[in-house]
């Protein structure tokens, strides 16, 4: 944790895949807490910000997370078809 912490660049991939129970966002929110003002952070996310709430199951957290990621942030909404499923060759033939 001490070197992830002491980085210039924090990658989270595939944040909100699956819902959080409140102690692992309650420890989400600590995290980003100590990232925030010292560290760039990437985060990937199938969900939009809109979504968080429900799969964090508290709003409370869920507002002082976003608040402290997006903050001084750039959000890029990519759309369209997936790129690996396009590209995949399948059990049933190649596209």
């Amino acid at each position: 944790m001490k070197r992830i912490l002491a980085s210039d660049l924090v990658i989270i991939a595939d944040f909100m895949f699956m819902a959080m129970e409140k102690n692992e966002a309650n420890l989400f929110f600590q995290f980003v807490n100590k990232l925030y003002g010292q560290a760039s952070i990437i985060l990937t996310s199938n969900k939009g910000p809109e979504d968080w709430g429900e799969l964090l199951c508290d709003p409370a957290i869920t507002i002082a997370i976003l608040d402290r990621i997006l903050h001084k942030s750039e959000v890029i909404k990519l759309s369209g078809d997936s790129f690996r499923l396009k590209h995949r060759e399948t059990i049933f033939g190649s596209n």
